[in-house]
Parts: C-alpha cells; structure tokens; sequence
C-alpha cells in the first residue's frame, strides 16, 4: 500500500495556509518557525529571503527529527521581502513606520522576493527565490491616511497587503501575483510535483 504523503507548513501565515488551499493542498501540519529575521549587514533583498526560508525549514527539520510520525513528510517553509532597490522594508508594527514605507513606495517601483524551501522526505532541501517588480501610483496624503486607519498595513513587509485595500494602489506589476501574497504558487507547485508530490491528490475534494 502507498504511503500517505504529508506536508508540514513551516509559517504560521494564514496567506500561504489559503493560498495552498487554493491550489487543492491541505497540509498535514502547521507548524509555525520562530528565528530572527534581521538582515545581515549589506545582505541583498534576494539573499534575505532565500536563507530565512532555508533557516525556516532547517529549523522545522531538526524540531521533528526523531519523530517517527512526520518523518516521510515533505517540509515547505517560505519568506517575503519587500525592498526598494537594495532597501529592505521590514514588516510595520507602528503605524509611523508604515507612514514611512508608503511614502517611500508612493510613485515608484519595487520588488518583492519570496524564498521557498522545500525538504523532501529524504531530507534534500530544493529552494527557489522568485522575483516580482510592483509600481504603486503616486498615493496623497489622504489616502495614506485613511489606508493607516485602516489597519490593514500592520504586521506586513512594505506596510501593505495586495489582496487588500492596497490591491488598489498597483499602478503595474510584472511576475507572479500570489507571490506578493506570500507564496507562488506556480513555483511551488513545481517544486512539489517535481519531487514526487501529488498536487492533485485533493482536487476531488473541490
């Protein structure tokens, strides 16, 4: 008989819980991966996010290891950076951060990196970092007021989250939208099928 297969969900973010259910994929596990996350001086924006997703995935790997019920698991962890040039925007807690950050976006273009690692029930690691350029229209201070107010800014890389207000304030973006969400899905439905993953094994279920 077939092993069943597993994914753990290394993040606690529900974008990427939603998103992979979007894709049919309900993972076995969630299993949410605190490190520290400070950039390391002069570290590129991609950089940043490929070894934070790598950090991640380690981290959930040798939590479980030993455990013989997730030891066939795959283990898929992921990270967002936003970055103005070389610029790392860090996730807003105060609403004069995020201030900062929209003024900094406003009528300009930027990028937005997602690393996603992926370990695979034999323990190999396969990581991608995929890169999407966004432009925000030039925003007034009354936008960037009343978008404060709203909330929807605190605890987001950038200080804005695209399937919200702020899906507005995208003037042009080139490369893969569920990637600003916080996982590509297009990339990381390659990386799963890619290693033996059925991606479709929960369509059925709608």
């Amino acid at each position: 008989m077939a092993q069943e297969q597993k994914l753990i969900l290394a993040s606690g973010s529900p974008r990427r819980l939603d998103l992979l259910n979007q894709a049919g994929i309900k993972p076995a596990r969630l299993l949410p991966m605190d490190i520290d996350e400070t950039p390391k001086k002069s570290e590129h924006p991609r950089s940043l996010a490929r070894r934070l997703a790598t950090e991640k995935a380690e981290a959930a790997m040798t939590l479980l290891k030993g455990d013989l019920e997730w030891r066939h698991s795959y283990i898929l962890s992921a990270d967002t950076v936003v970055a103005v040039g070389r610029r790392i925007l860090s996730k807003t807690e105060y609403s004069d951060e995020a201030s900062s950050a929209l003024h900094l976006l406003s009528g300009r273009g930027h990028k937005v990196y997602t690393g996603i690692c992926l370990v695979t029930p034999g323990g190999q690691a396969r990581i991608r970092v995929v890169e999407t350029k966004v432009r925000f229209k030039r925003l007034s201070d009354l936008e960037i007021n009343h978008y404060l107010a709203s909330d929807q800014w605190r605890g987001k890389a950038g200080a804005y989250a695209i399937q919200g207000i702020a899906g507005g304030f995208v003037q042009k973006l080139v490369g893969s939208y569920t990637n600003v969400v916080g996982l590509p899905l297009f990339e990381t439905l390659g990386l799963l099928s890619g290693e033996g993953f059925d991606v479709t094994a929960g369509w059925a279920e709608g």
